[in-house]
């Protein structure tokens, strides 16, 4: 009786020892979670998806049917997530989040954007989309995992592409930056010198010369600083104003040079200064 129990025991133990070994197994799996995040302009564009493998199948057709939905990845749905509203392809897209699938075929592909972020191919409902989209297919080198990117992008639009096996497949995503970076400077711009002149920096680069200049008087009569005397300055030589530019940076250069600490832009004002001085010369003669 005894050595029963303790051959019990002994089997309980094993049986514990390997219930514990098997709960703490960590492989690799099949189709890795991944993610890609880019911020484009004011926006943050990010894909969740899993990245299946070839793994030596014939994927196209096969793995993934033609002329069927798929949720363009593995596991679970592919999601896209945008902080700010966004335009695809001439739709408009709200802020938020969305689920990706797509129905390959031989020759054109279409991409489908849908508003519930979590179906699955079971759980897919077409009522539930917001937008489809033709894309065309081109062919690639063998990726073996599948990838998504988020490339070629710029302060108002960006390239978003699938990659896997041999194929390429990408969408266009145009942002609606000026319009939330104007909002912004209208929301933002007190009583304080820093942030006029901020707003003139921003339609200065615009090539708006006319707002940029009247930011940047707002922003000089709060407090004349270095900083926003030398976006006068540059402005004014932007318009073709040059003894005025000059004679501001020179200006700029007097009050920068009572803090140089904070002079950051002293290399920049001194070779203005040089040039405009030069330029302004040659009219004379």
């Amino acid at each position: 009786m005894k050595k029963t129990i303790i051959k019990t025991v002994i089997i309980l133990i094993a049986a514990f020892q390997l219930s514990s070994a098997s709960a703490q197994l960590v492989l690799p799996q099949p189709s890795p979670k991944a993610a890609v995040m880019q911020t484009v302009g004011l926006t943050d564009i990010t894909i969740d998806y899993s990245s299946p493998g070839v793994k030596g199948r014939n994927i196209w057709g096969d793995i993934v049917p033609f002329d069927k939905i798929w949720r363009a990845g593995a596991n679970a749905a592919t999601k896209i997530t945008f902080s700010k509203d966004v335009t695809i392809e001439g739709t408009a897209v709200p802020k938020g989040s969305y689920s990706v699938f797509m129905i390959p075929t031989k020759t054109e592909w279409t991409l489908v954007i849908n508003k519930n972020a979590t179906a699955s191919n079971d759980e897919y409902k077409q009522e539930m989309d917001l937008l489809r989209i033709k894309s065309t297919p081109t062919s690639i080198n063998n990726r073996e995992r599948l990838v998504y990117m988020i490339t070629d992008f710029n302060d108002d639009a960006a390239t978003i592409s699938m990659e896997w096996e041999k194929v390429h497949v990408s969408f266009k995503v145009t942002l609606a930056t000026d319009k939330q970076a104007i909002e912004n400077i209208d929301k933002t711009t007190g009583n304080t010198w820093s942030i006029y002149n901020s707003a003139a920096r921003f339609y200065f680069e615009k090539k708006d010369y006319e707002k940029a200049i009247g930011y940047v008087n707002q922003s000089l009569y709060l407090s004349q600083q270095w900083y926003n005397t030398w976006m006068k300055a540059q402005i004014l030589f932007a318009k073709g104003m040059t003894k005025e530019a000059f004679d501001l940076a020179v200006k700029a250069k007097e009050i920068g040079d009572q803090k140089p600490d904070g002079f950051f832009y002293k290399s920049q004002v001194e070779k203005a200064i040089a040039e405009w001085k030069s330029t302004d010369t040659k009219k004379k003669k």
